[in-house]
């Protein structure tokens, strides 16, 4: 936190009531040592007892069974009989979402009520555990995703290391223009309108320059059932796409900076995939040919089950049947992409429900056949990639940012642990204890 906004604070707030309200509970020391019966080795794949971490400024000096104690004055915190592990990754969240009437939410509620609502929901995942996350569509906020993500940064509230992407991307009557209303009424869509490659574009450069990571665009929609499957019309061309990525490209093009991509179903996922973009976020089903392009291309599914198993928990109805089908026939593909190779990351799509609650998704993964440890991978390594903190974040690895929790039980042995996070510390501040 720049000393401006510390003195701002201490002022407004107080110095207790300052650091209640982001959960530090002492300046960080010169120097920390983590300590705990167990450390997870997330690239080796292995867990290591005991375990301990030295934490100096922001950064991680030293991993180990047993770390140095530099001269100084030097903290030890003994965390007991828990794993230290690299902080959570999120990579599809909505900040600005909260669980009940999603469509009613973004029109009854303002954009200064729901950026309030989103930094309560970044605080809530951080002391969940998730240190990073990537905030896929502020669903109709605009560019308020980038003023948590800014307040985060300069230290004003807590939460994790942001991805922003603005509002998604759609075309006119596409998956999110505010469908189910009274035409007349010309109820607002919660993301931004682009009918063409140009269009595209020119959202693109306005969204970047009011702050904007990367893009997120609604291939797929609107979604119904067939059969025992799905299906979903494609919204952009592979051409239109191709733009579309061209233009990231052209800003940088560096990993966290590209473009994602809602899309469900052939053949807006394939068409996807052929243009190149950075994630196919839900990819409920793909195509041989879509799954090896997407091995071949270093290409992420985020699978997303945790909103899948919400809706089906929260059904009421005929929707009860159907959004048990299309959970079951998510989970079989899911089976034949992780056969096939697709690489993998870790999304949950929070924000329709209860934020903090996310590590369900890791749980749902293993139960749906993949292993854990290549779960935790996914989560990790996989999301360090896509959000473009790869040598940063991830990894408990001397030169990264301290970003480290440790959770009840071993992860490894059972993935669950992912949801008893009991400590929390985010670039060596502990937020959480």
């Amino acid at each position: 936190m720049t000393p401006f906004f510390r003195v701002l604070a201490a002022v407004v707030l107080g110095g207790s009531a300052w650091s209640a309200a982001m959960g530090q509970l002492a300046e960080p020391e010169s120097a920390v040592v983590l300590h705990a019966a167990r450390l997870l080795d997330v690239r080796e794949g292995k867990v290591i007892a005991p375990g301990e971490v030295l934490v100096v400024g922001d950064r991680i000096v030293e991993v180990g069974t047993k770390v140095k104690r530099p001269a100084g004055k030097v903290q030890v915190i003994d965390l007991g009989d828990r794993t230290l592990m690299p902080g959570l990754i999120d990579a599809h969240v909505h900040l600005f979402l909260h669980p009940g009437a999603e469509d009613l939410q973004t029109v009854q509620e303002s954009v200064p009520q729901r950026t309030l609502l989103a930094a309560t929901a970044a605080k809530d995942d951080l002391m969940a555990g998730y240190t990073a996350e990537r905030d896929m569509g502020s669903e109709g906020a605009g560019s308020a995703d980038t003023a948590v993500r800014d307040a985060i940064d300069m230290g004003m509230i807590p939460g994790p290391r942001m991805r922003v992407s603005g509002n998604a991307i759609d075309l006119t009557n596409g998956h999110e223009d505010a469908a189910g209303f009274n035409p007349a009424q010309k109820v607002l869509s919660n993301a931004d309108y682009a009918d063409s490659a140009v269009e595209i574009v020119k959202v693109m450069r306005q969204q970047r320059k009011e702050g904007a990571d990367f893009t997120k665009i609604y291939e797929t929609g609107h979604d119904r059932a067939e059969g025992s499957g799905l299906a979903a019309p494609y919204q952009y061309t592979v051409e239109e796409l191709r733009a579309a990525v061209a233009e990231a490209a052209r800003l940088g093009g560096q990993p966290g900076h590209g473009v994602a991509v809602h899309a469900t179903t052939e053949p807006g996922t394939g068409y996807a995939v052929a243009a190149g973009v950075a994630s196919v976020d839900h990819a409920y089903q793909l195509s041989d040919e879509t799954m090896a392009a997407m091995k071949a291309k270093g290409i992420f599914a985020v699978p997303t089950f945790a909103i899948s198993e919400y809706f089906v928990e929260h059904a009421e109805g005929d929707r009860v049947d159907r959004e048990k089908a299309l959970q079951a026939f998510h989970a079989a593909n899911f089976k034949k992409q992780l056969a096939a190779g697709v690489p993998m990351a870790v999304g949950s799509d929070v924000g329709p429900f209860p934020h903090g609650t996310q590590a369900r998704e890791m749980v749902l993964m293993v139960k749906y056949g993949m292993p854990t440890m290549d779960v935790l991978q996914a989560d990790l390594l996989n999301g360090a990639k896509l959000l473009g903190w790869e040598g940063k974040i991830g990894e408990l690895k001397a030169g990264y940012f301290a970003d480290v929790i440790a959770v009840e039980g071993n992860p490894v042995e059972d993935i669950s642990a992912t949801e008893k996070v009991r400590f929390v510390m985010k670039g060596g501040v502990i937020f959480r204890r």
